[in-house]
């Protein structure tokens, strides 16, 4: 029988506590006094946009329950514990082969099933103009199709919790009020929505704005326009891809001071090179280039082709560009997104049962950066650093 105690400060309150580990399980949680350590406590991440992680993707015609099962697992260590996979624009089969993966992992596995909160659907019933279509396959945008959707949804056996939509859309409105009257969430992006578009989704349910300030035109009237109405309208959440790419770090400062921390979410949006090494891959089709920086490029441009960051990389940076807290870094994607998607939020509680659902690392401030110790879901360790020992 193999033990471990460690202890660390939680992150939202901090308070001491020292957890026992029996066999890589929970056994007590419990008050202390206080600790010399330098190891902090949080619930694991909630990523609601996951493309595809260390060389798998959701998105390709080969997609198989394995890929799904193996994607979960690797970023258990990175410290994601929950996420909503994410299908994006592509044809009918193709989409319907990738919804089918996932309800085949969370089958077969049920530790995978406990990470995977619901599918998220981004597109196919998006704009197609440049810009705003952002990477997603022109040939295959298309209106909202009731019908079809019925079918995707059947599919994934009810598994689909987000559609990320374009309000312009002809019959989008009517179309988002019946995902609202489903329960499913409706996120407003890759959209050249007017004013009034927007102002209309919203009337009919939208909650959220899909990665606000990316799929978009490179240039947009001054005002108004779609990124400001969203941006200042209270009744949406944003999710923010925070990797120093997407957005610069004045935007983000301005974007969260403008919406308020309590409106914001960070996402990875990553797509299957996040997670890999630095070099020359093909992407989609394309030769892209993966920087030291994280960075997906088109080779040879300046033209993003993804996000290459896991969602702790977003707690970071969003600290250093916003000068927000890590407890405030960490809500946003911890408590967020859950409530977000009405969860309740025990997933994301400490307590000494078997469903704990934490992380532990150290916290370096001097260079804004989380390392990692281990991850641990339904109170089972699933994620332990190489050559840590307590």
């Amino acid at each position: 029988m193999s033990s471990m105690k460690l202890c660390g400060n939680t992150v939202f309150d901090n308070k001491p506590v020292e957890i026992n580990l029996v066999n890589n399980r929970i056994q007590s949680i419990r008050r202390i006094e206080s600790t010399d350590s330098n190891m902090w406590i949080a619930p694991v991440l909630v990523d609601i946009q996951v493309n595809g992680f260390a060389g798998y993707d959701l998105n390709v015609t080969s997609v198989t329950e394995v890929d799904v099962c193996e994607m979960v697992r690797s970023l258990w260590g990175v410290g994601t514990g929950f996420l909503c996979p994410t299908v994006v624009t592509a044809s009918n089969a193709c989409i319907s082969n990738s919804l089918r993966a996932v309800v085949s992992a969370v089958k077969v596995d049920s530790d995978v099933k406990h990470s995977i909160l619901g599918i998220h659907l981004e597109g196919p019933y998006i704009s197609s103009v440049d810009g705003p279509r952002g990477a997603h396959p022109k040939e295959h945008i298309r209106e909202p199709d009731w019908d079809e959707f019925r079918r995707f949804q059947d599919t994934a056996e009810g598994m689909i919790r987000i559609v990320t939509i374009a309000p312009e859309k002809k019959g989008a409105i009517q179309f988002i009020e019946k995902l609202v009257a489903e329960g499913i969430v409706v996120a407003i992006g890759h959209t050249d929505a007017s004013v009034a578009d927007i102002r209309e989704a919203i009337n009919a349910g939208a909650k959220l704005s899909t990665h606000l300030g990316n799929g978009a035109h490179a240039q947009i009237p001054r005002h108004p326009n779609y990124i400001w109405e969203q941006l200042g309208s209270d009744e949406l959440w944003a999710s923010l891809i925070v990797d120093g790419h997407h957005l610069p770090p004045s935007v983000v400062k301005s974007m969260m001071r403008a919406k308020t921390l309590d409106r914001c979410i960070l996402i990875s949006d990553a797509v299957a090179l996040a997670g890999m090494k630095p070099g020359k891959y093909q992407f989609a089709g394309q030769p892209v280039e993966l920087t030291n920086d994280r960075c997906v490029r088109l080779e040879g441009t300046e033209y993003l082709a993804g996000s290459a960051i896991e969602l702790a990389r977003g707690i970071e940076n969003s600290i250093r560009y916003a000068g927000i807290s890590l407890a405030e870094a960490f809500s946003l994607a911890t408590l967020h997104p859950i409530n977000l998607l009405g969860i309740d939020n025990k997933l994301v509680r400490m307590n000494d049962n078997n469903d704990t659902n934490l992380i532990l690392f150290n916290w370096k401030p001097e260079t804004f950066e989380i390392d990692l110790i281990m991850t641990i879901l339904n109170g089972e360790v699933k994620y332990l650093k190489d050559g840590y020992i307590s």
